[in-house]
Parts: C-alpha cells; structure tokens; sequence
C-alpha cells in the first residue's frame, strides 16, 4: 500500500487528493497542518449552515392567519409608536394648501352648547364630533377670525346629541329642529351675515343617524326631511350613501363618527403586552333574534339577525350581543372586524378597527365613507354584499390566504388612522384637518364668487 501511495502521478489523470489523518509516517509539521485544516474545513461548514438556517427560515408572515384558532402577531408597538408620535404632533403654520382660509365662530349663549357638557358623555360618544370640531377650531389660530368681515365661513356650534334622556341611555334628537332654529334667531338678531347670503356660508354638525334629517329611523328621517332653514347650509354630517337620498340634498361634507384618540393611544398601548391576533373574525354588538321591532321595522335590515343565525357556532367567529367595556382590546386581537348597518348604514366600528389595525369588513350597500382623497377605503377593508352574508365566512377565508398582507400594511399606515381620528388641538391630516380641505376646495369652486359683500 505504501509502494502504491509513492508512484509517480501520471498527467492525464488529473488532480487529486488523498489525505490519511494522523498517520505515523507523516512528520510532525504536516500533522499540524492537517489538523488546522481540518479546523477550518468544520468552521465553514458550520458558519454555512447556520447563515442558511437563518436566511431561509424568515418569520412566519404576520399577515396570513390560518382558517381557525390561528394567532396573528399584530405591530402594536408601530401602531402605537405612530399614534404616541402624531398626538405630538401640531398642524403646521399657515399651510400654503389653505393660503387664506378663515372661518368665524359664533360665540352662542351657553345653552347652546357649553351647558350640555355637565354630561361627560357629551364629549365623549359616537356622535361627539359637534364638540370635537367646535373644540378644534377654538384652538386653530391660523384659520380662526374674530373679525367676521374677513369670514370665508362661519360656524354654528350647536350641540344637539347631547340629549341622554332615554330610558335606554342613548341621546335623543327630537329638540335638534327647534334647538337649531333658535340658534339661527339669535345670530339673526345679532349679526347681519346670516341673512346677507341666507345661511349659504354657514356651516352645521349633524353627526347622528340621517344626519340633518334629524331622527334615527329613516322613513321618518325621509318624511320629515332636512328642515327648510339648513337647506342653503353646508352640513358636516356621518350619514352617506351614493345614491340620492333627502337627507343628503345639502351641501355637505362627509365625517366619521367620534371616537376618542385617547382611549386608541390606551388601547394600543395594552395590547402591547399580548400582540397576538388569536380571532379571526369579530364582532360585538346588537344582534337581535326577532329584529322586528315596535314600529315594525327590521333592525339592520335582518343583516346582524343572519349573521347571528349562520356563524354563532363557528369558531372562526367571535360573535358577542353584549356590551363589555374591554370592547377595544377584543379589535386589538381581531383579524377581520365586521362592520354592519345598524339603523343607518354607518358605524363607529369602521373607525375604531382601523384605529386599531383590524381589517373592516363593511356590510352596508350603498354606503359613502368619509374623506375618500385621503383614505382609500377599497385598500383598507372589504366590502361585502348584504345578500353575500351568508358567504361571509368563505370569503374571508379566501382573503386569508390571498391578498391579506397587503390590506393590512395599507391598513396600518398612520396618515390613515390619523384622518380618521378628531384632536382637540388640530394636527396635519387628522379629521379636522380633512374637514378644512373639504371647505377649501367648496372655497374655491364657489363660495368666494358667490358671497355678497358686506355693505
């Protein structure tokens, strides 16, 4: 064997390699020399392997929750870290986009507006946006004018939702007419603009069911209509479709429903601590067995009573009829939130599960959904048909395991959320802000041509 190793190597035969380790005739240098090379050759193996292990194992994709009991990692910390950093974050100082924008506010008698707020609710539930706006521009130096001369506009904060007389705790809007219509006396009586161009650049919050239609079941909204005083006035109103409807024949500017950008910066902050989304479909809220009620109207149209009906038992499906005050934390850990009509086709859920990071799910044919230049709802959420209910659970299945991820990093960009949120003091792109684009563009299409002036 040894005679063989020491043969001369023919040309032809190419290259090779024939190693012993550790064998006795070899010298002591070239022992050492195997050994530091047999070192190497392990190391690179090994350093290979685990950068392999790790390039090719990525985390599993945050976005692609399995059909049941899957847990869906949600970013809270980028949610919350977005919302923390924008409440920080004030409106810039005469934005060149609304050059001379100035609205006039009405200072009103407290009972008016100020006198409701001994009800803490007043500030604070979904039709809360009359507060919220009025509060917003008090503090908007830039667009404010105590000079009413130089006005583009003139706003009328009367609060009309803050009526919580019902037995059932929800606010009552049959004084809003006659509340509204003193108001209109009083400025009237005091000033000269309302009646220098009949209401025309004078702007209202009707932020409940049918908005400036002023009653939350529709075909009394519809007989009673908007009332003959508004009709020249511009509306900011929650209540929108895309067909033609009486209680949308104003010029209008379409809002979202209140919800307090506070109670979003505790809930995110919360759900730091679990940041798994472990329900894949959620929703809590009304749900009638028999929806048929007293006037014999059908709640939602019959949609929440079959959407109980098909998935009570489904365990894709997190369907709660009670009220829980954790109501926020239940999102934070949602995948899809169904977000259907009530009485009226729009929902606080729409707000708050994009607050929130859940996907909505809108469940209200014909709806029109706020600030559409700043919010690409068909990128956020999805539409379902109210005929599709009964599909519901095998289309989300199927957005699952498609086109999830990207719905979802449309959905956690903070100049969304921030839209659709109203701050006490304005910031740049937040929902009053949204509110003055609006009425700027009304601005320069129209208004400014159309104004008498003052003699």
């Amino acid at each position: 064997m040894a005679s063989e190793l020491q043969k001369p190597i023919k040309k032809n035969r190419g290259f090779y390699v024939k190693m012993r380790i550790l064998h006795k005739t070899r010298q002591p240098e070239k022992r050492l020399f195997f050994r530091y090379y047999q070192w190497i050759l392990w190391f690179s193996f090994t350093l290979y392997f685990l950068t392999s292990f790790f390039i090719t194992n990525k985390p599993i994709q945050l976005s692609k929750p399995r059909a049941s009991g899957s847990k869906l990692s949600l970013p809270s910390r980028v949610l919350f870290e977005s919302i923390n950093k924008t409440s920080q974050q004030p409106y810039l100082k005469n934005p060149a986009m609304f050059k001379d924008l100035k609205i006039f506010i009405y200072e009103l008698p407290s009972e008016y507006n100020e006198n409701w707020l001994s009800n803490k609710r007043c500030s604070s539930h979904l039709f809360a946006s009359e507060v919220a706006i009025h509060r917003a521009l008090l503090n908007a130096d830039d667009f404010r004018t105590f000079d009413p001369n130089e006005a583009d506009f003139f706003f009328v904060p009367v609060y009309v939702s803050c009526n919580f007389s019902t037995v059932n705790g929800f606010p009552t809007i049959v004084h809003a007419r006659s509340l509204l219509f003193s108001a209109i006396q009083f400025i009237t009586k005091n000033y000269p603009f309302w009646n220098r161009s009949q209401g025309f650049d004078h702007i209202f919050v009707a932020s409940h069911d049918y908005g400036a239609c002023f009653h939350a079941m529709e075909d009394r909204a519809i007989d009673n209509g908007i009332p003959e005083f508004l009709m020249n006035s511009i509306l900011l109103q929650t209540f929108g479709v895309n067909y033609k409807h009486p209680c949308q024949d104003v010029e209008n500017v379409l809002i979202p429903p209140y919800i307090s950008p506070e109670s979003i910066r505790k809930t995110l902050e919360n759900a730091l601590l679990t940041g798994n989304r472990d329900i894949m479909v959620f929703f809590r809220g009304k749900m009638e067995v028999h929806p048929k009620n007293v006037s014999g109207k059908f709640y939602s149209k019959r949609v929440r009573t079959e959407i109980w009906r098909r998935y009570k038992g489904d365990r894709r499906f997190s369907l709660q009829r009670h009220r829980f005050t954790g109501y926020q934390s239940e999102i934070t850990r949602s995948v899809f939130c169904l977000c259907p009509l009530g009485w009226a086709p729009w929902s606080p859920r729409l707000v708050e599960s994009v607050a929130l990071g859940c996907v909505p799910v809108i469940i209200a044919d014909g709806i029109r959904l706020p600030f559409s230049s700043a919010v690409k709802w068909s990128e956020i959420s999805l539409t379902v048909a109210e005929r599709e209910v009964g599909k519901l659970g095998q289309i989300l299945e199927h957005v699952a395991a498609t086109n999830l991820s990207i719905i979802q990093k449309n959905l956690w960009d903070a100049a969304v959320r921030r839209a659709l949120l109203f701050n006490d003091h304005m910031q740049r792109g937040d929902a009053t802000w949204q509110i003055l684009t609006s009425l700027y563009k009304k601005l320069n299409r129209s208004y400014r041509r159309s104004r008498v002036p003052s003699q």
